[in-house]
């Protein structure tokens, strides 16, 4: 089949099942656009690159596919690099196409030329700089191979001008041939068996789970050791519905903001039994001081994460889910052979943190942000696709909305991108049509993308927005209430003039809902939900309202403060759980 380069583009994008591409189009890829203009795969313009790939990271995230984005050459390209450094840090399968000058002209500082292999090198897991057009289809396929396989991650194909207006006889391998790219899926036998003996010796076990997991659609696996074992779990931002959160063992999201009882019971723990997670310092705090009474056994297929910021007892590399079924298998071969100690004392010991120490806020005063969320996640019943912005939203988000399944909450960890939520929302809204997709956010990251909401309108994408509006930066007025003395130097927004979202959401064609009091809040969220299309509903809370509890950067896991600042009846707490015993 002989084809042009662009052609050949799309039929490989068709042949790998692709269903949506966002981007911008610009001069050197519109030979690309021009063949996307006859293809089933549907097309959406967003509003700016980094809107683009935040979507298709958004779309990756909610549905377990590759993401797909476009952008032209210089300025496109460097727009993308912010979201595919976030895919990387997250490790989220994306490939994104960047249009190049032409061959002869590279290196030339031609009109909108930029070196977009070079700068995305240390943030993708591969990059391409196609030369020939009948490189295309190979290199296509690779890159999806590449993306989607081992520890997920974004792969970049930069494609000059003249190879995509090149021809080629079209021929799709029936898989790539990669001799040098070989992850390990399958983890080692004897290290499984010494995993499963620490599990049944231990006494004060916790298992921890992060976004591998879910990666590796390994919640059920997780569940299961954990129940059968009665593991109290605790996670990552990442891992958040890994594990159900309304499970009695669950004990939330643990370091810097996770629960007080989750970081104590890391603190106490004499096993760490690490899946899919990265040990950063966000979790681990001082990490000279974090866990130094457990062992630990980390499983991951990534070998470069394994003891690279925690001493590791057993390393097993491999795929969450296919090691986790044959350490469930070895466990129970091993049971009849150990004599397991009791776990209700370290169960007893956890019920009471959960009591003693719950998440907790004070209703009382203005709107609090706690209490929206929470009251979102009650109207809800904890079935919405959540995903979030950056900053204070992002950590109320995580504490109160509690969520049961993978792939419900999509938010940026590792890079911490403000105006991430509101691309992603229409990525997973794009993903998920029949799913309500609610994006948290918070009046400083939202404006950092704000023109997409003009492509959620135009899409008819019925993403309802909730902004929890303090008219700060908020986490960084947080930090410089806590530890420059409340010296707000560059954190506010000034509230009352920037801008109105009402009005931007209606000038949008949105619909736009404001809210300042408690008795306002229910209705409001049932009103936004009732709505066909998208919301944006601007609730405005407590200026000083703080993220409690908070590990201060540098101080060790069990070093909180905050969180224990009212009396018992006034404060909307928690329930704890009964242990199991």
């Amino acid at each position: 089949m002989r084809l042009t380069g662009a052609k050949a583009i799309v039929k490989s994008l068709e042949d790998e099942g692709v269903e949506v591409i966002f981007g911008i189009p610009g001069g050197v890829v519109l030979p690309i656009y021009d063949a996307l203009y006859d293809s089933k795969i549907r097309n959406i313009l967003t509003r700016h690159e980094q809107g683009a790939i935040h979507a298709a990271d958004g779309y990756a995230r909610a549905t377990g596919k590759v993401g797909v984005c476009i952008a032209t050459s210089g300025p496109g390209a460097t727009n993308l690099v912010t979201g595919i450094a976030n895919a990387h840090m997250d490790s989220v399968p994306i490939v994104a196409f960047t249009g190049q000058v032409a061959t002869n002209m590279i290196g030339t500082d031609a009109f909108q030329e930029a070196d977009t292999t070079g700068i995305t090198l240390p943030i993708v897991k591969h990059n391409y700089l196609v030369k020939k057009a009948s490189d295309l289809p190979d290199v296509i396929q690779e890159a999806f191979y590449i993306a989607r396989t081992g520890r997920p991650g974004p792969v970049l194909i930069d494609v000059p001008v003249d190879v995509s207006r090149g021809e080629l006889d079209y021929q799709r391998k029936e898989t790539p041939r990669l001799p040098g790219y070989r992850p390990t899926y399958k983890g080692h036998k004897r290290q499984i068996t010494e995993a499963a003996r620490l599990i049944l010796r231990s006494e004060r076990p916790v298992l921890f789970v992060g976004g591998g997991v879910i990666n590796s659609d390994a919640s059920a696996e997780v569940k299961k050791l954990a129940v059968d074992n009665h593991l109290p779990v605790t996670h990552t931002l990442m891992g958040k519905g890994a594990f159900p959160e309304t499970h009695r063992y669950s004990l939330g999201m643990l370091g810097m903001h996770g629960t007080r009882y989750a970081n104590y019971a890391m603190c106490e723990a004499d096993l760490i039994i690490g899946v899919g997670v990265r040990f950063d310092d966000r979790i681990t705090g001082k990490l000279s001081e974090f866990a130094t009474g457990a062992k630990v056994i980390h499983i991951d297929i990534d070998p470069a994460e394994i003891g690279k910021n925690v001493g590791v007892d057993i390393p097993i590399v491999g795929d969450a889910k296919a090691v986790l079924k044959e350490l469930i298998q070895t466990v129970d071969a091993l049971r009849k052979e150990e004599n397991s100690p009791d776990l209700r004392p370290w169960h007893k010991l956890i019920y009471d943190w959960k009591k003693k120490y719950p998440l907790n806020y004070q209703l009382e005063g203005k709107l609090k942000p706690q209490y929206i969320v929470e009251k979102l996640y009650q109207i809800t019943r904890g079935k919405a696709i959540i995903c979030t912005e950056v900053g204070q939203n992002q950590m109320w988000a995580s504490q109160y909305y509690k969520c049961d399944y993978p792939r419900r909450f999509i938010s940026s960890g590792g890079l911490g991108t403000m105006g991430f939520g509101l691309p992603a929302s229409l990525g997973a809204q794009v993903g998920k049509p029949k799913d309500l997709v609610i994006d948290i956010a918070g009046d400083g990251s939202v404006q950092m993308t704000s023109q997409e909401l003009a492509t959620a309108v135009i899409e008819k994408l019925p993403i309802k927005i909730f902004i929890l509006n303090n008219g700060y930066l908020g986490m960084v007025r947080q930090w410089q209430q806590l530890f420059y003395n409340r010296r707000y130097s560059g954190s506010c927004l000034k509230r009352e003039v920037s801008p109105d979202f009402v009005k931007l959401a209606e000038a949008y064609g949105l619909k736009g809902i404001r809210v300042t009091d408690l008795d306002q809040v229910e209705p409001a969220i049932n009103e936004a939900l009732s709505h066909r299309g998208a919301v944006l509903v601007d609730f405005q809370v407590e200026e000083e309202e703080n993220v409690y509890p908070m590990v201060a950067p540098g101080a060790p896991l069990y070093d909180m403060i905050g969180d224990i600042l009212y009396p018992v009846e006034k404060i909307h707490p928690e329930k704890a759980e009964e242990p199991f015993l």
